[in-house]
């Protein structure tokens, strides 16, 4: 297994959502719902030009088969994946659901982001597919 840093562009952009999600978490703080974050996400991500999808549809699939579909919260600039929470604790299913995510769409990089912390850096954690 073979684990690599995102290259600089992924990085910057990682960088933008975790800035943005700094400034939402100060605003509204730890109490709302997910659609709550993803909603003011989307706001301040449009304020700072940063490109993204909202609920993104990923296409499942089974042996060669189509089984559904799947939705990534943000696809930021085609390449980066990020799953917003609003949980007690971010638990490893979590994780592992960031990994398909980026699996079915063939990115590299994912954030996971819970917004019910206190401090916004203690709901952030990266997410590398290894290859």
């Amino acid at each position: 297994m073979v684990i690599r840093e995102p290259d600089p562009v992924l990085d910057e952009l990682a960088s933008a959502v975790i800035g943005a999600a700094v400034e939402v978490h100060r605003h509204l703080g730890p109490g709302f719902l997910e659609s709550v974050y993803e909603q003011a996400m989307k706001v301040e991500l449009s304020l700072q030009g940063v490109p993204f999808r909202a609920q993104h549809p990923v296409p499942v699939w089974y042996k060669d088969h189509d089984v559904g579909e799947g939705r990534v919260d943000l696809l930021v600039g085609e390449q980066l994946v990020v799953e917003l929470k609003a949980v007690d604790r971010l638990l490893p299913i979590h994780q592992a659901q960031v990994v398909s995510y980026l699996r079915a769409v063939r990115c590299h990089l994912g954030l996971l982001i819970n917004f019910k912390v206190e401090i916004l850096k203690a709901g952030v954690k990266r997410v590398i597919l290894s290859t």
